[in-house]
């Protein structure tokens, strides 16, 4: 009797933790969670989007009841990117669904003229509902490429960091002027062109004369990137104490990876600032009048972001934040 009541207690738990979106169950015995499935969730799918604007677009959006009741009170809620108008906004689907049949509701929404350069533009649709799989609400998402992203991490370069001594002038890597000297990078094991190794991965420094664009200024930049792995490696520092973001990481099956790091102020941070790794110290910078701060430390950094290792990376959002300099990135096992 007991063990009969012990087994309806845990039903009754699985039930009280079902949420929109998901069943969380948690078992007072494993041998019970075995013998639990989790129910099937209701579906939500978005059509093609067709960004060749201007132009009013239709969108459909279809939700299948894969639930074990009839489906009923179906409302269908759709938004796009910040700005784009959409009518209606809400949809009423009148009747109910049976287990396994679907419903459409058909948008419309004004798509703005393209612009140059990569977008990814993201739209969601929420249903929200009675009976089902019993959560009451299930969401969908369809993101949309516009462009593409460039070619290289070299091909984004868009700042100078590494100057000679002789010829200071170019270099601005923190907006003040300042910059790596390119020959105390080279005694410290930095040379032009140098292989580095960081947090496993393969990485180069960069294979450009000095005073001339070497780094990216991390600003959202999308960049191709091919490889598999456990890790995203970036090898960088930063610029202020404030440089840390987001960078996400998409694969060739069209899903992402998110993650965030962050690179000590080049000098003065603590070296494990943010979780990053110190690779190499230089002493002294070169300034707008030469050489100089020769007893003062700047400092290379690598940091990394976890990747799904089944998964073969398409390319890379960078952060979007300026302070944030990388010299290359790199897949790691």
């Amino acid at each position: 009797m007991r063990s009969a009541q012990r087994t309806g207690a845990l039903r009754t738990l699985a039930v009280a933790l079902t949420t929109a979106g998901a069943t969380a169950l948690v078992p007072a015995q494993a041998t019970a969670a075995a013998s639990e499935a989790p129910a099937a969730a209701t579906e939500v799918t978005i059509s093609p989007v067709d960004l060749d604007g201007p132009a009013i677009s239709a969108v459909k959006v279809t939700v299948k009841n894969a639930g074990s009741q009839r489906l009923r009170s179906l409302r269908v809620a759709f938004a796009g990117p910040t700005g784009w108008a959409v009518q209606p906004a809400v949809q009423t689907v009148g009747g109910s669904l049976a287990t396994g049949r679907s419903a459409d509701a058909t948008f419309r929404i004004q798509v703005p003229e393209r612009r140059a350069g990569f977008a990814l533009r993201t739209f969601t649709a929420t249903a929200t509902y009675q009976g089902g799989d019993g959560r009451g609400a299930a969401t969908g998402t369809r993101t949309e490429r516009s462009g593409s992203p460039q070619a290289s991490l070299a091909a984004a370069y868009n700042n100078v960091a590494i100057t000679d001594e002789s010829a200071t002038g170019p270099g601005d890597y923190d907006g003040e002027g300042n910059s790596f000297s390119a020959q105390k990078l080279a005694a410290a094991g930095l040379p032009r062109g140098a292989a580095v190794e960081a947090l496993g991965a393969e990485l180069a420094w960069p294979d450009v004369a000095a005073g001339t664009k070497d780094n990216v200024a991390s600003s959202g930049q999308a960049v191709r990137l091919s490889g598999k792995g456990s890790k995203l490696v970036f090898l960088g520092s930063g610029v202020t104490s404030g440089a840390t973001g987001n960078a996400t990481a998409y694969y060739t099956d069209g899903t992402a990876s998110t993650g965030t790091f962050g690179f000590p102020n080049w000098s003065f941070d603590p070296a494990d600032a943010h979780g990053a790794t110190l690779v190499k110290s230089t002493d002294g910078r070169n300034r707008p009048d030469g050489y100089g701060n020769a007893t003062v430390q700047y400092r290379v950094f690598a940091h990394s972001i976890p990747l799904d290792p089944a998964k073969t990376v398409d390319f890379v959002v960078l952060p979007s934040n300026a302070n944030i300099h990388i010299f290359d990135m790199a897949t790691a096992p």
